[in-house]
């Protein structure tokens, strides 16, 4: 039991699988990591939304952001634009930017918003983001030094592609050992911990920690270990996706946020990546049956896409579990990505749960096997509690909508709204969220995440002073000046990307 961990062993490959023997060579050069990859099993490979923490994890592993935004057709983006989710109203819509409001109090800054004569939506008001992002202006200059920015963002990427870099960028320049084989057995030692993993070639690969990246077939920490699956459809109820890569054309405009567009029984994905836009329709189907699905998807791609032939596409069906383990890390073995869980793509939280479990591992990386069950509870503990504040934030998108379907009807009913989201919504009619609601270190999602869902769906949610403060007017005024501002000295993304390709030609 008192064992040095000096072996780690990784189970599959895809984004989860290549992100964390990446991180963990980067940061542990002391390790001798292997990762098995079956040929052969495609990957999902729709995880396309990241979000800023990708910037300090592609700088850590020593990837350049210019080769990273060649090699994965990447683009920028700036946060979300949700359409349709509280009426369904041409004019209803809000963005959820990247950039927080001003940290001053949250009630001056709603009674200024609120006696401004512009009658600008809460984003606009605090954060020139939403400018740029209307504009579909990149958040940085060409020159500057990599992942640098003048306003906060992440990235749209092509998820086989940025695989592809990661598997390359591991075995060339990290020293990470690729095996292309199938496991076709788990071999355990008296303690019930994994001693090695038994290949289809009848030989056995060994090692002292067992990540499981193998999605949702969980081979690890299901199907050896048994760790119970903890369903959340009760809450989430979309299960199912129609997906499909529409090509563009050279001159269309690159837009700056992932948009969500609510349909009667779900929503639609809309990613701009400098050569086509990926597209899926999330639904229910207790709600929507697939053809039902496949027409509302076409419908769209024919609205916001009329050059394309959208009835000679052919959308990818996916469907998935919503829930996650009850146990992440239970003895030797650590799963990440989809074998830990997976809600809805609404808000990309799927790689960023990635990030956090890898970056957890990387900086509380047990010395020894002695000392490991005490980094696996409190693993545990932490990942238990960061997927059940996803679960309350993506619920809320839908608890405050009053769109009449039955499928959002279904969605408001009590029974399905966690207390937790229940109390802070009660306890939101009177004071705006704040940390005080989110006292944990690196929060999924911040009090201004919620600031931005909850006065984007609800702009008069929340009592406010009666009379704002001067601070607090000062403060959205020189927000309005500095939008005007980038707005004319930011490249719109079409150029940048241009630019960037033109310059590796």
């Amino acid at each position: 039991m008192g064992t040095s961990i000096h072996n780690v062993v990784i189970v599959g490959g895809g984004t989860a699988g290549w992100l964390s023997a990446c991180v963990l060579a980067a940061r542990r050069p002391d390790l001798s990591i292997i990762l098995i990859e079956a040929p052969g099993i495609a990957t999902i490979g729709v995880g396309e939304g990241t979000w800023p923490t990708m910037r300090e994890t592609l700088a850590t592993i020593g990837i350049e952001e210019t080769e990273f935004l060649r090699e994965c057709d990447a683009s920028f983006k700036q946060g979300s634009l949700f359409v349709g989710w509280v009426t369904g109203a041409p004019e209803d819509r809000y963005l959820h930017p990247f950039s927080a409001p001003p940290p001053i109090d949250m009630r001056d800054v709603l009674a200024a918003w609120r006696a401004d004569e512009n009658a600008r939506s809460f984003a606009a008001a605090v954060t020139p983001q939403a400018a740029i992002c209307e504009r579909d202006l990149a958040p940085r200059h060409p020159a500057m030094p990599d992942y640098a920015g003048t306003l906060n963002y992440a990235y749209h990427l092509d998820a086989g592609k940025f695989a592809q870099l990661l598997a390359r960028h591991a075995t060339e320049r990290l020293g990470v050992t690729h095996v292309a084989a199938e496991v076709t057995g788990i071999i355990a030692d008296g303690d019930g911990d994994i001693a090695a993993l038994a290949l289809h070639d009848g030989t056995a690969i060994g090692g002292e920690l067992f990540i499981d990246c193998s999605g949702q077939a969980a081979l690890l920490i299901g199907g050896h270990h048994g760790v119970e699956w903890i369903d959340r459809s009760d809450v989430s109820f979309n299960d199912r996706a129609l997906a499909v890569q529409v090509p563009t054309q050279a001159e269309s405009a690159i837009a700056s946020q992932t948009i969500g567009t609510a349909h009667r029984a779900g929503w639609i994905w809309d990613i701009a990546l400098p050569t086509r836009r990926g597209i899926g329709c999330v639904y229910a189907a207790r709600f929507m049956s697939e053809a039902e699905a496949d027409t509302v998807l076409r419908n769209y791609i024919a609205a916001h896409m009329p050059e394309a032939d959208a009835g000679n596409l052919t959308p990818r069906a996916l469907s998935f579990r919503t829930g996650y383990r009850a146990r992440f890390w239970q003895k030797n073995c650590v799963a990440i990505g989809l074998s830990a869980g997976f809600i809805e793509p609404l808000e990309a939280s799927a790689i960023v749960m990635i990030e956090l479990s890898v970056r957890a591992l990387a900086d509380n990386f047990p010395a020894s096997r002695a000392i490991m069950d005490i980094h696996a509870q409190r693993f545990n503990t932490l990942f238990r509690y960061r997927w059940e504040r996803i679960v309350d934030f993506l619920k809320l998108h839908y608890a405050l909508s009053q769109r009449q379907e039955p499928y959002w009807k279904a969605h408001r009913d009590p029974a399905t709204i966690p207390s937790r989201l229940a109390e802070q919504l009660a306890l939101w009619r009177d004071q705006p969220p704040s940390a005080w609601d989110f006292p944990q270190v690196d929060e999924v999602f911040s009090a201004a995440s919620q600031q931005y869902v909850l006065y984007g769906m609800r702009p008069g949610e929340t009592v406010s002073l009666s009379r704002p403060r001067s601070e607090a007017c000062v403060r959205l005024a020189e927000i309005s000046e500095r939008a005007r501002a980038l707005v004319a000295a930011l490249p719109e993304n079409r150029a940048y990307f241009s630019a960037l390709r033109a310059h590796a030609a």
